[in-house]
């Protein structure tokens, strides 16, 4: 599962790479529609952004005579902060009020269907080259600036694990927080856009009957699980390097309320801008936003690049994405790398070699998303290579953890560790709250798996067959695994079942803490 990740997001990073380069122009090039790439159809943001008009009305009232004879004057009031305009017309007799405000007029949705984006052009005709490919049956050849993305990509992946947690946690010190100040950047320059307060009144206003859908829910725990890491390994690979009493109950709190701080934040960020396209092309934030990826590629770019200094935000923007993605795809690729060197501690002195087989034999799994039909595959890879299986995966985890190792020898090891055991809260929520609901959200997903999308496009059914059968690839490993572990035990079926299940105990030269703090 760790590696169909690695296989689809790192082509995600390299598209963000392709951007990236493409921003160092005075004007970024998926603003116009006088490129080789352009068809016909090609609309620029700002052809489609909708000027306001004056909206007049009239009124006559009949003034009082007087000895004083009016000449015939007029009077106009423009007041802009209020778009407002009142013209008065002045006579003997009579009083003539013009009032005038300006608003957009009523869109004409008539030649939507035959315009197309620039910047959606230039992902899908440029970047992608979709224009080679017949959807997912027919997805032509490698695109080479692509794959030569990706191979950078890779080569900066390899850099930074090849001598393990000492040069990954280098790197992880810029991708993990140079992203924050790009974001508070990015937030600061979208609320002062016009139309913002639009977008993140509909980003926090609830939409209460989506809580019936069971493809939020489904969607939400696949979030949860893919930014936080259980069920990757990724937790597990990289908690081994703690120290024996490190608190990682406060960790875990402090990750967790991280995470989703930083989630909320980012919204704020997509949807002022998205109120800005909104309120620039007069539509609603709805009708603006993508739920692929086009939302990178297409939405965000072709917003941030219409404001002053285009290029500016356009790096800054593109840079964060690399970062975000290749801060990710360090933590899924550690995992690997620390699960097999566990398994045969022998490969760690070749660490360096074994670390660039990885990265070849990931690079050459990810050229079949890196063709010109190369989209389709990643969004079948995202519709069923993690949130389907994540789900089973987690649940057996906590069953084997709470049920077959024992909440109760788990609650003395986390007492070992930290001085005190996990209060009532967690051992029930451990054993038999997070089965039931994770159980019950893998039969949900099973049987109310969507089919991959990307735009317009139906995939053929064939393609769902492939879809299950990734899922199928993932979950197989584990009764493998099983049968492995099974056949290098010795003795009768029975001693070989207890010495699988058997637990090792806390080493004993581990000084056992006390006096910990009491949580919940």
């Amino acid at each position: 599962m760790t590696t169909y990740v690695a296989w689809y997001y790192n082509t995600i990073i390299a598209w963000a790479v392709y951007f990236f380069f493409s921003s160092f122009r005075d004007v970024p090039p998926w603003l116009s529609c006088n490129n080789t790439w352009n068809t016909g159809n090609c609309t620029t943001f700002a052809e489609r952004i909708v000027p306001e008009i004056p909206v007049c009305s009239q009124q006559t009232l009949t003034r009082n005579l007087s000895a004083v004879q009016y000449d015939v004057t007029t009077a106009s009031f423009v007041t802009r902060e209020n778009q407002n305009t009142v013209n008065t017309t002045l006579n003997g007799t009579h009083v003539l009020i013009e009032e005038c405000h300006w608003e957009k007029p009523p869109m004409d949705h008539s030649q939507e269907f035959y315009a197309t984006a620039a910047s959606t052009e230039f992902f899908e005709r440029e970047v992608l080259q979709l224009q080679f490919a017949d959807g997912i049956t027919r997805i032509g050849g490698v695109k080479w600036t692509i794959a030569l993305a990706l191979f950078g990509v890779f080569l900066l992946v390899y850099f930074a694990l090849w001598k393990g947690i000492k040069s990954s946690g280098k790197a992880v010190w810029i991708t993990a927080t140079l992203p924050y100040g790009l974001l508070f950047i990015l937030l600061i320059r979208g609320c002062t856009l016009p139309g913002a307060v639009d977008g993140i009144k509909y980003y926090l206003n609830p939409q209460w009957e989506k809580l019936l859908d069971m493809e939020i829910w489904i969607d939400a725990a696949a979030q949860v699980f893919f930014s936080l890491g259980p069920g990757f390994g990724v937790l597990l690979a990289l908690s081994s390097y703690n120290k024996f009493h490190n608190n990682c109950y406060r960790d875990a709190l402090i990750t967790s309320a991280t995470n989703c701080l930083t989630s909320f934040l980012a919204g704020f960020v997509v949807f002022s801008v998205l109120g800005y396209m909104a309120h620039a092309q007069h539509r609603s934030v709805k009708d603006v936003a993508r739920q692929d990826v086009g939302l990178i590629f297409v939405v965000y770019p072709e917003a941030v690049a219409t404001i002053g200094g285009a290029s500016f935000w356009s790096i800054i923007f593109f840079f964060m994405i690399i970062t975000l993605g290749l801060d990710t795809t360090f933590g899924a690729l550690e995992a690997i790398i620390t699960g097999v060197l566990d398994e045969y501690p022998s490969l760690r002195k070749k660490r360096e070699l074994f670390v660039a087989g990885i990265m070849v034999y990931c690079f050459l799994g990810s050229l079949v998303t890196a063709t010109y039909g190369g989209i389709y595959v990643v969004q079948l890879f995202d519709t069923y290579a993690v949130p389907i299986s994540i789900l089973l995966v987690v649940f057996l985890e906590a069953v084997a953890v709470n049920w077959i190792y024992g909440v109760d020898r788990f609650s003395a090891d986390i007492q070992s560790m930290l001085g005190s055991p996990p209060g009532a809260f967690w051992r029930v929520t451990w054993t038999y709250i997070s089965p039931v609901f994770l159980l019950t959200l893998f039969v949900l997903s099973v049987a109310n798996s969507p089919p991959p999308q990307y735009g317009d496009y139906q995939y053929p059914y064939w393609s769902m067959t492939v879809g299950w059968l990734i899922v199928c690839s993932s979950l197989i490993c584990i009764p493998l695994y099983i049968v492995i572990c099974f056949f290098k035990s010795s003795g009768t079926f029975v001693d070989r079942l207890r010495q699988m299940i058997t637990p090792a105990e806390v080493p004993s030269h581990l000084p056992i803490k006390t006096g910990g703090p009491v949580f919940l």
